[in-house]
């Protein structure tokens, strides 16, 4: 049973092995190469709506920004490109939102616009729901649930390793600049303590796992002309305990181009560092949160740019207060930054003219 994944990739793989695909451009694109990346978030349905994605694209030729980071597997499990095993009848996560990807990257580069393909990895009620072996169990055997009733896959499971790899190599295939790796941790709500994973009566942490995690990707990833990043909480930037999740600074550290730390003001507990409220304090959350940061990294080539916050939480987030964090992070050395609206609606405002 636990070699049954790696066994249908296989006999896919070979089922497939004499299909032609198309010779895609993998270059990077220079506009990343100029400076640091300046990106806004896509969902898969915001690509796939042709109206809505040149909205998106036109907010990118206008102002600044120089990248897009477009979901290729969300927090539902569904992926969004083909590979032989999202396709195969036993897995069957493909979902065909965007007609035509190899178009869609083409526009893009043709634009001079660099494409990050976002997968999100642990959190995978697909998966989870489809191979219940693979799922994060309760103790009465049964698949776990968040929270908002999302189940997890179990994260130390090779398979599901070995599944999210293929994914992103075949991100990297289709000629995406970067691959980037969201939901790399343990779940972090709900009831945790009825989760159980067999690795904890040996004595390996979450830490040690995550850290296991980090250097798969690395080396499954590092013959491919593909740039890697990692989301981690913004908190990874403060402490170094691991969170309960999995997730330290340094352990993402010489394993991937670039970490994402996510230092949503918002997301920041009332009374954090005497700021009553983080959400009011755009510029010094992130600013102090990416400079204590810094004693966690090695000086390697691995670059730290956070994802900012463009959406209305604990405080009514207009263009100063997006533009606040943008000054923030270069700040604090930062090349770049991302912008997170999970509705994609931006605020142009903040963003300075191309």
């Amino acid at each position: 049973m636990a070699n049954a994944l790696l066994g249908i990739i296989n006999l896919v793989i070979i089922a497939c092995s004499f299909v032609i695909f198309p010779k895609i451009d993998v270059s990077i694109a220079k506009k990343e190469v100029n400076g640091g990346t300046k990106a806004i978030y896509i969902t898969a349905y915001s690509a796939s709506d042709s109206a809505r994605f040149n909205e998106l694209v036109n907010l990118v030729d206008r102002t600044e920004l120089n990248a897009v980071v477009i979901d290729i597997k969300d927090y539902t499990g569904r992926v969004f490109i083909r590979t032989p095993l999202t396709e195969s009848k036993k897995i069957g996560s493909f979902k065909p939102m965007v007609k035509d990807f190899d178009k869609l990257i083409k526009k893009l580069k043709e634009k001079n616009i660099y494409v990050i393909a976002r997968i999100a990895v642990f959190q995978d009620p697909y998966l989870a729901e489809k191979l219940p072996y693979l799922a994060a169990k309760d103790r009465s055997g049964n698949i776990w649930h968040d929270f908002k009733g999302l189940s997890w896959v179990d994260t130390s499971n090779r398979e599901v390793w070995e599944y999210n790899l293929e994914i992103a190599k075949a991100a990297a295939d289709m000629g995406f600049d970067e691959v980037n790796f969201d939901y790399v941790r343990f779940p972090s709500d709900g009831n945790i303590r009825q989760i159980v994973f067999g690795f904890e009566s040996q004595g390996i942490t979450k830490n040690d796992v995550m850290k296991s995690f980090f250097e798969f990707i690395h080396n499954g990833l590092q013959y491919k002309t593909v740039k890697t990043s990692v989301d981690l909480f913004g908190m990874t930037l403060w402490r170094d305990d691991g969170l309960g999740i999995g997730q330290r600074l340094q352990n993402a550290d010489g394993k991937f181009d670039y970490i994402y730390p996510m230092v949503y003001p918002s997301h920041y507990p009332d009374n954090f560092e005497g700021y009553s409220n983080p959400a009011e304090y755009p510029y010094e959350i992130v600013y102090n949160s990416l400079d204590k940061g810094k004693r966690f990294m090695s000086g390697g080539m691995t670059k730290i740019m956070p994802w900012v916050q463009d959406f209305d939480l604990g405080a009514e987030y207009d263009a100063r207060k997006v533009r606040l964090q943008i000054q923030a992070a270069y700040d604090a050395g930062s090349d770049g930054w991302l912008l997170w609206n999970a509705s994609n609606r931006y605020t142009a405002e903040a963003l300075q003219p191309q």
